[in-house]
């Protein structure tokens, strides 16, 4: 089977054209022109000139899977066998080998068949990253089944409930609160209208008498993952990290200091506060109470179900997780055990768009909003959008780039993409982008070639059913 250059679609094979032709003919394309031309193949090819060649879905195939690993994220490129190809993305600073080691279990198959390829795939996804190759896959799907059908990858997930998409943006911390909450007045001003902010423990382990147990880890990072054992890599309850309550004064004037610089006219959620117990959880949520925050985000690790229950019962705050989790089944378990208040999947590791919908039809039977989670380039970015007009209990979606000039110069689409804190649903096929791919070069990680060959990837090298 021929490859498809570095930078360049697959050319429609003889066979196909011949295959199409045949079927014009047959299907009554002009027979009576054609039963007077003296050479019917010519004449078909002249009155089918504006006809679309990429618009024969069910004779679509896979033909090549390539990367281009960026510094934003790796982003995937499906070929076919027509002229149209699917645009993905592993998710940000995930392996893209995650998406590779499963080329060989999709090559030859029809990408129209997206949850049919997803089931097969599904067991190649774990939590985390690990879930970025399964669902950047399932991204380029969306987007080829979309070209090939003509249609925005919204509409194939059932259609659309709003036609642009409230967005929320990661803002740059600072332990001095007047100047994070200049930061947040920026942002309203930029026409942002859902907001989130940090004040975890790292705004205080530097006052004397705030943390209990903190200086163990001194030094320590909470995301370095290179040594087991250490901040890192402890869950939160085993840390024994504990605030006190001249901590807990420290991280409420914080609040309330940016609280009362931006108003409560908007919402105000809370990220990520770092490794703490259960007990102190409650005890932080419990003292924030009044300042009305949208959530309170990841406070224990997703998997301690009992855990989440004990803390959102605790507290008047909705709590949220679930960025890290792949697949709906862990979703399902925390929705029915009213876990937490809100879920929060980053499509790129929870499978996708159509997983991700399935979660967000699932908590909004059980009642509960769904907000997503965000990083990378605009590939996943757009995936998301997709995504988020399809499903009904969506609240906002995460942008992690919004002061990064070149982050909308990776694709070519209507720009600009963000636009007074919302974003436009595409009505264009599949994902309705395509790939500024000088740009896209620019941003390659050092070493990395623009869609390289892949085809020591090709190869299927096990038995893949997982039963007897």
């Amino acid at each position: 089977m021929k490859k498809p250059d570095n930078e360049k679609t697959s050319p429609v094979s003889k066979s196909s054209r011949r295959n199409f032709l045949q079927k014009s003919v047959l299907g009554g394309l002009g027979i009576a022109f054609l039963a007077k031309s003296n050479n019917v193949a010519a004449d078909v090819e002249y009155t089918t000139q504006k006809v679309s060649r990429t618009s024969n879905p069910t004779e679509l195939k896979i033909t090549d899977l390539r990367v281009a690993n960026t510094t934003d994220g790796p982003i995937i490129k499906i070929y076919t066998n027509q002229d149209i190809y699917g645009l993905g993305e592993v998710r940000d600073i995930a392996d893209p080998r995650y998406a590779l080691m499963i080329k060989s279990r999709i090559l030859g198959l029809n990408p129209c068949n997206v949850e049919q390829i997803f089931k097969a795939i599904k067991q190649f996804g774990g939590h985390g990253r690990q879930g970025g190759g399964v669902s950047g896959i399932e991204m380029a799907l969306w987007d080829l089944a979309g070209k090939a059908y003509g249609v925005p990858a919204y509409q194939l997930l059932g259609g659309k409930y709003r036609d642009k998409i409230r967005i929320y943006a990661d803002t740059p911390s600072s332990k001095d609160p007047e100047v994070y909450a200049k930061r947040m007045t920026y942002r309203m001003e930029q026409g942002f209208t859902f907001l989130k902010m940090d004040f975890g423990v790292g705004l205080v382990k530097d006052i004397p008498g705030a943390l209990i147990g903190e200086k163990f880890w001194s030094g320590q990072s909470e995301w370095d993952q290179s040594r087991p054992g250490n901040l890192s890599n402890t869950k939160h309850p085993f840390t024994r990290i504990q605030i006190t309550d001249l901590g807990l004064e420290k991280m409420v004037e914080y609040v309330h200091t940016v609280r009362e610089i931006i108003g409560y006219e908007i919402p105000l959620s809370a990220d990520h506060f770092g490794h703490f117990d259960t007990n102190t959880a409650i005890r932080l949520g419990q003292a924030v109470e009044k300042y009305q925050l949208a959530w309170l985000e990841d406070m224990v690790p997703w998997f301690y179900t009992a855990k989440w229950k004990e803390i959102t019962q605790a507290v008047n705050t909705p709590t949220l997780t679930g960025e890290d989790i792949f697949g709906k089944e862990a979703f399902i378990k925390l929705c029915d055990e009213h876990a937490v208040d809100m879920v929060h999947p980053d499509l790129a590791s929870a499978g996708g768009l159509l997983e991700t919908k399935k979660i967000g039809d699932y908590a909004e039977e059980k009642g509960i909003a769904m907000a997503m989670h965000f990083a990378g380039t605009p590939v996943s970015f757009m995936a998301n959008i997709h995504c988020a007009a399809a499903t009904q209990n969506f609240v906002a979606l995460e942008h992690h780039d919004v002061d990064t000039p070149y982050w909308e110069d990776y694709v070519v689409c209507d720009k600009p993409i963000l636009q007074n804190g919302f974003v436009g649903v595409p009505e264009t096929p599949g994902l309705g982008i395509d790939l500024n791919e000088e740009v896209v070069k620019e941003h390659l990680k050092k070493g990395e070639k623009l869609f390289a060959p892949t085809d020591e990837w090709n190869q299927r090298n096990s038995w893949d059913r997982q039963w007897s």
